[in-house]
């Protein structure tokens, strides 16, 4: 009896079992879950408690999303481990080469900025001028440390002629004195033989102004003691002797020194322009009025007239 009745029990309970695990009905399982999923969604919509479910999931599947990109994670991390050492110089030439051509294009936009800002200067210079202007590039220094000449890139085609004033965007800075058919060669007034007419825009006071051989450094020329001038006075053109406009910037007062005796103070002055720096420049054309053709005076044609009438009678 005792061996039928486990039997029995057996029996029953792999049955119960077969129930639960297979149901009575074959889509209970699916049932079940898809009532438990509508449950979820509910609560998660209305009620916002499986928040906390989530991020717990989230938090123990995280290992899993990462096993799941293990595999291309070693691969990249195999490709550049083993990669060739050529493959690696060749990257590395070509970085270099990138970088190159990123520095001359730097330094060309640098200079081309400059350029720019001085082409604004020299065009808001020459607004402000009752001259015609011709702008041109400095293309050449002398080399002869005794003597300070540029030279630029017009000449007489472009109707540049000898004498003719040259400017930059902040003064006069020389003359003319050499004339080619592309290129003209240009005296700065720093040159030990350069004088410029020039006044005291302040008092008026006139003087020549020389060169003394040095580009920061201008000297003013017989001057009075008692002469108006200060430290700081503005050196404009003058205009007398016809070879440079009246009015432009030509340097400024540095210092004065009297000495006890002297007849001339001993006044040294700072270029207007920057003799040194200057990359552009403007060439003056001044305007002049042209000559009257030649005519016979009233005179002469009287006393033709009597003439003519002498001679009828």
């Amino acid at each position: 009896m005792t061996v039928s009745a486990a039997l029995l029990f057996q029996t029953e309970g792999n049955a119960i079992k077969t129930i639960f695990a297979q149901g009575p009905w074959p889509g209970m399982r699916l049932m079940a879950v898809a009532l438990l999923s509508l449950v979820l969604m509910v609560a998660d919509a209305r009620f916002q408690r499986v928040d906390d479910v989530r991020s717990v999931l989230g938090t123990m599947l995280s290992p899993i999303v990462w096993l799941g990109h293990l595999p291309e994670a070693v691969g990249e991390w195999s490709d550049n481990a083993f990669s060739s050492r050529e493959e690696l110089l060749a990257e590395i030439d070509s970085l270099r080469a990138r970088l190159l051509v990123l520095e001359r294009r730097s330094s060309k936009y640098a200079t081309l900025a400059a350029d720019n800002r001085a082409l604004r200067q020299l065009e808001s210079a020459a607004s402000e001028l009752d001259e015609s202007v011709l702008v041109a590039d400095v293309i050449g220094v002398t080399p002869d440390p005794f003597s300070h000449e540029l030279i630029i890139n017009k000449g007489a085609r472009d109707n540049v002629g000898e004498g003719q004033a040259i400017i930059d965007a902040d003064g006069l800075m020389g003359q003319v004195i050499e004339v080619n058919q592309l290129t003209s060669r240009v005296l700065l007034v720093s040159d030990s033989s350069h004088g410029v007419p020039v006044k005291v825009l302040r008092s008026g006071v006139r003087a020549v102004l020389l060169g003394t051989g040095r580009k920061d450094t201008l000297q003013l020329m017989h001057v009075p003691d008692t002469a108006d001038i200060r430290e700081g006075d503005l050196l404009v053109s003058s205009g007398l002797g016809g070879r440079f406009p009246r009015g432009y910037p030509v340097a400024r007062v540095a210092s004065i020194e009297s000495r006890p005796g002297a007849a001339f103070s001993e006044i040294e002055a700072e270029p207007a322009a920057g003799l040194n720096t200057s990359d552009l420049v403007l060439v003056l054309f001044q305007n002049e009025s042209p000559a009257p053709p030649p005519t016979t005076s009233g005179d002469e044609a009287t006393k033709g007239g009597g003439m003519e009438q002498e001679a009828e009678g």
